[in-house]
């Protein structure tokens, strides 16, 4: 995919009051950046950051914290955030990372509409993998549970196998998800463009 550039990418991430700096200086206290001791939710790949924005707005009793690496996919998501969401950090970074910046203090993994690196000598780079799969037991913080959304059959099968095999237990597996929920979803911009076209959203929690 390629990512159009903001003019005044940069102007925007430092005037954000809500991309946290030097996120590696947190570990294990993102709490205390909070002031409060709520459960933390995560993103990981956040895009323009329809999903944890409205997730922050209607669950103001968990915290939130978008992960993003792209500067110009930021540059889009900062702006949308209404001024004085307490429940809300922003991280620029890489996921590879993830275990420097956070330790035993994550409740809960979102991984929507991620890169489904496709050519067999990229599955590694899943963030379904064993390789990333190992990076999140560092982080969670007692119980391990993570939601994924995709479009893309053959990483969601992938994941089905991957979290199977690593010891997580598999509930509320849809391979048609707007089709079958009977809740109100809060979507993602990528969501909303495949479902209106007829492709179907497949998703599943694990938990373990």
């Amino acid at each position: 995919m390629r990512l159009r550039n903001v003019k005044n990418k940069e102007e925007i991430l430092n005037q954000s009051k809500y991309l946290v700096r030097n996120p590696e200086k947190y570990i294990g206290q993102w709490k205390n950046t909070f002031y409060n001791d709520n459960p933390i939710y995560i993103e990981i790949g956040m895009g323009k950051g329809k999903f944890i924005i409205e997730n922050a707005i209607k669950y103001p009793n968990i915290n939130f914290i978008g992960i993003e690496k792209f500067d110009s996919v930021l540059a889009r998501c900062l702006p949308k955030i209404p001024e004085g969401l307490k429940n809300l950090k922003i991280i620029r970074m890489d996921a590879l990372n993830i275990e420097k910046v956070f330790s035993k203090e994550i409740d809960r993994i979102y991984l929507n509409f991620s890169d489904p690196w496709p050519k067999i000598r990229h599955h590694s780079r899943r963030l379904t993998s064993k390789v990333f799969l190992n990076k999140y037991d560092f982080i969670f913080k007692n119980y391990c549970e993570i939601f994924q959304r995709t479009d893309n059959q053959q990483l969601f099968i992938y994941s089905l196998e991957s979290l199977s095999q690593n010891g997580y237990k598999l509930f509320n597996i849809t391979f048609d998800l707007h089709n079958t929920s009977q809740e109100e979803l809060i979507t993602t911009e990528y969501e909303d463009k495949f479902s209106s076209k007829g492709m179907p959203i497949y998703s599943l929690e694990a938990r373990k």
